[in-house]
Order: structure tokens, then sequence, then C-alpha cells
């Protein structure tokens, strides 16, 4: 079942946080609906440019429709994450996506005002919901790369005024979160000062916290026991970071990297350990397994276990 994200994030403020997972293949698909439909929790699929043209948006929708059958009781929003203008029109015109990103961050304010605005105006058209993001985020998502020091923490005495300006429906902020497996390289983790800051200026308004995933260090321990050479100090936010935000606005969180980790342990491992083996669908099935276990302990930790029953 389909549900708007302003439905969502109206039931959950501040008291859980929905997960928006992006998806690249039938496997994490399954996984997700599946672990959706069996902890009762609500979610949001997500695509990205890169996902898309990777599978094609075609091939990309269909699964997620046919994983809405397969999955009957899975409650869900379908998000395109990261989008350019461009992505974000088609996204809107294809009758598919009931939200869209579109990401300006990197253009300056007022660049920035303009092309969410007219995002915005003809999402709304179409009843189709728009985060905007404000601030720029370090790290590696896809096709997107920042260093350190051209990331900016979202300033708070602009918010107010750009959602305003564009009339967007929720936004995303820089607060000291990254995407990528290398996050916190300076470990100063969530600046919870300025998310307190951005709930004052934007009461009741749903806030989004990219490159939310928390890095397991065994996963990474484990890739490079098998061969892999991902750096050990690499850290994601904490758990108790995560639940502290939800108090201060924060009602989507966005899940990639662990996901791709989690991919690259499972068959790491599995090849390492039966080397005489090639069949795709064995380390296929046993990903599903462990994403589903995954997703599983993560809408606990979001509190949303349980919470899809709120939209029958």
């Amino acid at each position: 079942m389909i549900i708007s994200p302003n439905i969502l994030y109206d039931t959950c403020y501040g008291k859980y946080a929905i997960a928006a997972v992006n998806v690249f293949t039938m496997e994490q698909v399954h996984g997700l609906f599946r672990a959706g439909e069996k902890a009762n929790a609500p979610f949001i699929v997500q695509t990205t440019p890169v996902a898309r043209n990777y599978a094609h948006p075609n091939m990309m929708l269909a699964m997620i429709e046919a994983a809405a059958k397969i999955y009957p009781k899975a409650k869900f929003s379908i998000h395109l994450d990261h989008g350019t203008e461009s992505h974000a029109y088609d996204a809107i015109a294809s009758g598919k996506y009931n939200s869209v990103m579109i990401d300006a961050s990197h253009d300056s304010f007022d660049v920035n005002v303009n092309k969410t605005k007219a995002v915005v105006d003809e999402a709304h058209k179409k009843k189709v919901f728009v985060e905007a993001e404000l601030g720029v985020l370090s790290g590696v998502e896809d096709d997107i790369s920042i260093d350190e020091k051209s990331a900016k923490y979202t300033q708070p005495d602009e918010v107010e005024l750009f959602v305003e300006r564009t009339n967007c429906d929720s936004l995303a902020v820089a607060v000291g979160t990254s995407h990528g497996a290398y996050k916190f390289s300076g470990g100063q983790g969530i600046q919870f000062d300025i998310l307190e800051q951005i709930q004052n200026k934007l009461p009741k308004y749903p806030i989004v916290l990219h490159g939310g995933s928390a890095v397991n260090k065994d996963d990474v321990k484990r890739i490079n026991n098998c061969g892999g050479k991902l750096s050990e100090g690499a850290a994601g936010v904490a758990p108790e970071e995560i639940i502290k935000s939800i108090s201060y606005g924060v009602c989507k969180i966005n899940i990639a990297t662990d996901t791709r980790i989690l991919w690259t342990r499972v068959h790491r491992e599995f090849f390492k350990n039966q080397p005489e083996l090639f069949d795709p669908i064995i380390p296929g099935k046993a990903y599903m397994d462990a994403y589903e276990t995954f997703m599983l302990e993560k809408f606990d930790l979001l509190g949303a276990t349980g919470k899809a029953s709120q939209f029958d």
C-alpha cells in the first residue's frame, strides 16, 4: 500500500522515524519489502538516478510494483533520491513516484531556491511530495563526491526563509553526517545544537537525515579478512545519536551504505569459503536473508516496528 510521506511524517513526528532505503537490485527490493511486511513497519523505498541508469527506470519501478503485490501488507512510499531538475521532472511525469528529492544544495542559496520552487510547483500539481536539501554533506554516494573542505552545515537562520520561498514539504539538512563508508573521520558526530535551532525555526516540520548508515565495524573486518581493503577507521552514525535525532524532528533517515557493505560481506565470504561455486542464486538468497535481518533491526532502532497498522 503506497502512502504519501506527509501522512507518514505527520504520524511519526517526534515519536519514531521512517527508514528510507536506496535499492539497486531485485535482492534488495525483496529484502526490504519482506522485512517491512514482517515487522509491520512503514518504510520508504528509494531509487537514485544512478540506480535508474543501472537497471533502467522502468525495471526499477516494475520491481517495486511487483514487490507491492508479493508483499501486500507492506506500507511504503516511492521516492526519487538526489534528483536533478530533469530527474525530478521525469519522475513526476511518470506518475509512479509519490515523492521526489530535488538536490540543488551545491548551488547558491538563491539558485537552490529557484530550482527547488520550480520542481515543487510542478510536483504539487500531481500531489507529489518534494524533499529539498540545504547545506552540503561530505562523502561519496553514487556519482556524488564531496570532500570535507567543501561540505558545510545547514545554517539555521536560512531554513525558515528557504521553506517559505520554495514551499518544499521536507528538508534534508547537513548536521554532521556524511555519505558513503568513510564517515565522521573527524569524530564530530551529529551536531544537535544545529538540529535544535532548525527545529525551533521549523516546529513540527519534517527533517531528513542523509548519510544515516552505521557502518558495521564487524562487517568491515570480515570483508577485509576475505580480501577487501575497506578502511577500518570508518565510522557511521551511532545508534544512540539516531534515536536522539528523532526528538529533534528527524522523520526520515536515509540508508544506503550499510546495505552495500552487507552485500560485499555476504558475497566475499561466500566465494572465499566456497570457491568451487559460481551460482549467483545461492549468495543472492543469503543476501536477501541478511538484508531482511538488517532491516528488522533497523526498524526496531527507529521505533517503527508495529507502526504500519497506524495507516490501515
